[in-house]
């Protein structure tokens, strides 16, 4: 690992490319992204994942639905009705 001054450590913009349809890409890699540039108009696209997001989202549910499933088994939310319920007079 260089902590350095090397230009690539510095790079924040890579080389800049042409469409076919006539934009220029401009990959970025802090924060990690591109810019299209068409007509005229610079546009940033993230470079997200959807279906990671998605999954996570998924999955903090299931784990989620299993800690209120664990904790109703082991002690329900209602009120205990196994005392004692003879009369005494």
């Amino acid at each position: 690992m260089s902590l350095g001054t090397d230009a690539d450590d510095l790079t924040l913009f890579g080389r800049q490319y042409e469409t076919p349809d006539g934009a220029t890409v401009i990959p970025v890699s802090k924060p990690v992204g591109v810019f299209v540039i068409k007509d005229g108009a610079p546009v940033w696209s993230p470079a997200t994942d959807g279906t990671r997001i998605a999954m996570m989202g998924v999955l903090v549910g299931l784990v989620s639905a299993t800690l209120a499933g664990i904790a109703m088994v082991r002690r329900p939310p209602w009120p205990d009705l196994h005392g004692d319920v003879s009369r005494r007079n």
